[in-house]
């Protein structure tokens, strides 16, 4: 754990021993410690203990947030309490009668093939930018890898030029969602669209050492878009093209991965293969559950 973590409430040290035994088990806990370090923060200022006012004190000024995230803060809370326990028996423990109710899953958007011809088109229109004159071309190739290859939004932003093997023609994701790494074959597509956009980087005389984003832009340090400046991109994209949702909204770009999963399927049913014999295939290429793909399916 980053020492730059200061714990400083009551429950300071409790907080840092939970987060430091988790990670030493091999959890990231990148959520518990933006929670905790916002409670023991919260805690500090008041200089009180957790207890059931001030926890509901606390989640009060979380007003902002969607009934699923303050789910999600709650259920983080009661974990560490449930931990704390052990040590304390008479502490403060989270009622799971108080949780908002789960909310529905969100029904995925199946993006058309002559939607994503649209998008292609749209790109094409956008205007130069002396800033990053291969906009076009990124915002090009990161459309296409996240339709071809169905990886998360942020696994794509982290792919960096070492992650691209030319010769074998393909990604290495790494450690992703629950720890997994994957080595992913490129369409014919993707990999002719990760070549044109190389070799414009090097005749433009523009970064290409291994370690710097394969989506690269000058505007941050490290050359990498943010997960929240990649949403912004295809959320416009999505506007500009007039893409929307059955309800009016427009799409999430995790919609493109629900739609690479369910284009897979369908061309292999067009195809006539064992489409129940090949699940568990699509499944580990994108560190999925058969049955969740199979649930996108029939939305």
């Amino acid at each position: 754990m980053n020492e730059s973590h200061l714990f400083q409430s009551k429950i300071g040290q409790i907080i840092r021993c939970y987060l430091s035994v988790n990670q030493t088990l091999g959890r990231q806990f990148k959520t518990e410690l933006m929670i905790l370090t916002h409670l023991d923060k919260f805690l500090g200022l008041a200089g009180q203990d957790l207890t059931a006012e001030s926890f509901n004190v606390w989640l009060h000024t979380k007003q902002n947030l969607t009934p699923t995230g303050r789910r999600e803060w709650m259920r983080v809370t009661r974990n560490f309490c449930l931990y704390r326990q052990r040590s304390e028996p008479s502490c403060f423990i989270p009622d799971l009668l108080q949780f908002p109710k789960r909310g529905q899953p969100i029904q995925p958007y199946i993006f058309t093939e002559s939607e994503i011809i649209h998008l292609l088109k749209a790109i094409q229109q956008l205007k130069f930018d002396t800033k990053n004159p291969l906009r076009k071309e990124t915002y090009r190739l990161g459309l296409i890898l996240l339709y071809t290859t169905g990886l998360r939004r942020g696994e794509l932003v982290r792919l960096t030029v070492k992650d691209y093997n030319s010769i074998e023609r393909t990604l290495l994701i790494q450690e992703s969602k629950f720890h997994k790494s994957r080595l992913l074959p490129l369409s014919p597509d993707g990999w002719a669209e990760l070549e044109i956009l190389l070799k414009k980087r090097r005749k433009l005389h523009l970064p290409t050492n291994p370690e710097t984003p394969l989506l690269w832009h000058r505007s941050e340090k490290n050359g990498s878009y943010s997960k929240t400046g990649s949403w912004k991109i295809f959320h416009s994209l999505f506007h500009n093209a007039n893409i929307r949702t059955a309800s009016g909204k427009i799409p999430r770009v995790h919609d493109l991965r629900h739609t690479f999963a369910v284009h897979v399927l369908l061309r292999w049913y067009r195809e006539g293969a064992d489409v129940q014999s090949k699940l568990p295939i699509l499944a580990t290429y994108m560190v999925h559950q058969p049955s969740i793909i199979c649930a996108s399916l029939k939305k």
